[in-house]
């Protein structure tokens, strides 16, 4: 071999080493790569992912939460933001779909999020989960009530990077089947719900086990898509059941028109459902007579007397000109729940976040005083709503 080869081959060599070097410099630990920039060492704010719904099927849902974590966003950043850092909100629509909701949160990654407030339904998180747990960064779920949101029931264990806001849909459907039974004195009870997503159909399973451990009979069980606006044929066979209440899980596009359709027929018993139902929009289809006399669990009453909460709630409606509903509370309560995990933290790693978030105790909240417990769950009260007149009325 002439000199010349041979001083080629060791050029190629040393410059091949370079790059192996360049590589796993830059290919390290993911947690470690982020806490330079989560510990704000580069830049001057803490970036926080908003990925809500803002268009399609429930983009009242994300409006809504988009709108009162903004109003967190801005109160903190007056008050001179977290860690002498202003929170600088990544605002983006998920279209209500689950891969776009994967995408949005693979695009905030790329933007240096150092944690992410949404989505709101349990199948739009399913989507952003792989996303957020390959890159070690949290995800707080205002709404997603599923019960395998926070936890992979199949491997049995805790979604690390996952939290949410909310209570569980075991929570919801328990609540409403004890109202039923220990407050509104009924025996027997219909189910009509959709069967086109988890929510709906998790939270007609612990009605049922919950409704039928004490005591109660379930006389008719019945099921719609989502979409549907025709549902008299199941509500006939309903009242020919005489179910003394109907517990209706599903969201408000298709719940109002069914309420509506039910009082129609002649069903004049009492009905009940789940979060799904909070909108303004389920009075505008329905109609206040409809409603009357329905109930559905929520997270909190925009009637609560208590001064934190009415000034949440008059804050909300100098903004936007109508009253914050639970996903508004959600959102707010969502992003001060960060900012305080941080504060803890005194870092904006998000590793160190996760470990904060775990850690969190006695939390005060629009949405009410909560912990997290081992599950990534909150553990706070749920307040069941009436309607009385196009008023929601807290129970």
């Amino acid at each position: 071999m002439s000199k010349k080869g041979f001083s080629k081959k060791v050029a190629l060599l040393v410059l091949a080493v370079f790059m192996l070097a360049i590589v796993a410099g830059c290919g390290g630990d993911k947690a470690s790569d982020k806490a330079s920039d989560g510990d704000n060492k580069v830049g001057d704010t803490i970036k926080v992912g908003i990925n809500c719904e803002l268009s399609g099927a429930v983009a009242s849902y994300g409006d809504n939460a988009r709108n009162g974590a903004l109003i967190a966003i801005e109160e903190i950043n007056k008050a001179g933001g977290v860690l002498g850092k202003q929170l600088e909100p990544l605002v983006r629509d998920n279209q209500s779909k689950t891969d776009e909701a994967m995408n949005v949160s693979a695009a905030l990654v790329d933007e240096g999020m150092v944690a992410q407030i949404g989505p709101l339904t349990s199948g739009a998180v399913a989507g952003s989960t792989p996303v957020m747990m390959e890159n070690q960064i949290p995800l707080i779920a205002p709404a997603a009530t599923a019960n395998n949101v926070t936890v992979d029931e199949k491997a049995d264990k805790v979604r690390d990077y996952i939290f949410r806001m909310c209570y569980r849909d075991s929570d919801q459907g328990q609540r409403m089947a004890d109202f039923a039974i220990d407050t509104l004195k009924v025996k027997n009870a219909a189910i009509f719900g959709s069967t086109s997503d988890d929510y709906a159909k998790g939270l007609a399973k612990y009605f049922q086990e919950e409704f039928e451990s004490k005591g109660g009979t379930i006389v008719a069980v019945e099921g719609f898509m989502n979409g549907d606006k025709e549902f008299r044929g199941p509500l006939t066979k309903i009242r020919g059941k005489n179910p003394e209440f109907i517990y209706v899980p599903g969201y408000y596009t298709e719940v109002s028109v069914l309420i509506k359709q039910a009082r129609d027929l002649g069903l004049s018993v009492p009905i009940g459902g789940g979060d799904g139902w909070d909108s303004p929009d389920m009075v505008k289809v329905a109609g206040a007579e409809a409603l009357n006399n329905t109930y559905f669990t929520n997270h909190y009453s925009v009637e609560d007397p208590d001064p934190a909460i009415q000034s949440f709630v008059e804050a909300y409606q100098a903004k936007h000109k109508k009253a914050p509903d639970s996903f508004a509370a959600l959102g707010y309560d969502s992003v001060k729940l960060l900012a305080d995990a941080i504060t803890r933290a005194d870092s904006a790693d998000p590793v160190k976040i996760k470990e904060a978030l775990e850690k969190t105790q006695d939390f005060t909240g629009i949405t009410g005083k909560m912990s997290i417990d081992e599950q990534h769950n909150p553990v706070k009260n749920i307040v069941v709503i009436e309607y009385k007149d196009g008023k929601l009325v807290s129970r």
